[in-house]
């Protein structure tokens, strides 16, 4: 692993600027265990997709994604351009500083940016599974882009809004289960007509519906607690018809992942989704970048990501 040609795109304002005053300290640790690596520092939202595309185009072996569920978003559209993938044979490993950090805990890696580096050095490549969506984006333009945790739509999509607003001082917990509810309070739920490998399986009010690769959004919700990234499905999790005080009542069971038998909430696995909505906004790898209506599609293995070996 020492001879690969190693990128770090490092998004210093994730985490509130902790990722900029902590960027040395994870440097020195990288120059310790006798990484040599090129860092390339974001300046502005959707930076890293470009420096990423740079980096590969430059020979690049392994990109690693310094900052948040969002940064890691932008990262792996990195790996791809309009006309496919830029180097099948480059690999990603993330050192998490963002708030929510929901992307690693599926992947196992550690938060603690030191353990996380000896994840990256004992690790070895896994092929997981990426979802393409296309979706109407903030200016009312249909965009394409690729994620690789969760879409969604619906209360999710509000909170991600609401708290990326916000300083999320609090941290990663505090500050989604205030923005959920918050958002839950203030949320209509949002008529939607979803159609899962072309068969209508729901239309109706929704709360959330969730298109997981991985199982946790929002701070820590096990959101899709039976997701594997590198089964070639999805997890659907439609919850819908609630009202307020009942959502609030079964929160907790989606912290823990245990919602899914509840009677207002469908759980089903497919390959391309389809949700037929123009009001829900969306969630994408914890980032808001627009809204409904959505189509889901899944690339099986469609990226190597370094895991514990």
């Amino acid at each position: 692993m020492r001879n690969m040609k190693i990128a770090a795109v490092v998004n210093p304002a994730s985490a509130n600027g902790v990722t900029a005053r902590r960027w040395p300290e994870i440097a020195a640790l990288m120059k310790e265990a006798e990484l040599s690596f090129e860092t390339f520092m974001t300046t502005a939202p959707e930076h890293a997709t470009e420096l990423t595309r740079e980096a590969l185009r430059g020979g690049c072996d392994l990109v690693v994604s310094v900052g948040g569920d969002g940064t890691h978003n932008e990262v792996v559209n990195g790996f791809f351009t309009p006309e496919g993938p830029l180097r099948t044979e480059a690999q990603l490993s993330f050192i998490s500083m963002g708030t929510g950090s929901d992307l690693i805990k599926t992947l196992g890696v550690p938060k603690d940016p030191e353990l996380a580096l000896k994840h990256l050095l004992k690790g070895s490549p896994q092929e997981v599974d990426l979802g393409r969506l296309s979706f109407t984006n903030h200016r009312g333009d249909k965009e394409e882009r690729y994620f690789i945790n969760i879409a969604g739509l619906g209360l999710d999509g509000d909170t991600v809004d609401r708290v990326n607003r916000t300083s999320k001082a609090l941290g990663g917990f505090i500050s989604f289960l205030w923005g959920t509810v918050v958002s839950l309070m203030l949320y209509r739920n949002v008529e939607m007509a979803i159609t899962v490998d072309g068969e209508p399986v729901f239309s109706g009010p929704v709360v959330i519906v969730a298109v997981a690769n991985g199982r946790y959004f929002g701070g820590g919700m096990c959101i899709a607690p039976r997701a594997e990234m590198s089964d070639g499905l999805f997890d659907v999790v439609i919850m819908h018809s609630l009202g307020k005080a009942e959502l609030l009542l079964n929160l907790p069971k989606v912290y823990k992942g245990t919602h899914l038998d509840h009677p207002y909430c469908i759980y089903l696995r497919g390959r391309k989704v389809l949700i037929e909505t123009e009001q829900a906004l969306l969630n994408l790898d914890g980032e808001q970048p627009g809204r409904g209506p959505v189509e889901v599609e899944l690339l099986p293995r469609a990226l190597q990501v370094r895991v514990r070996g």
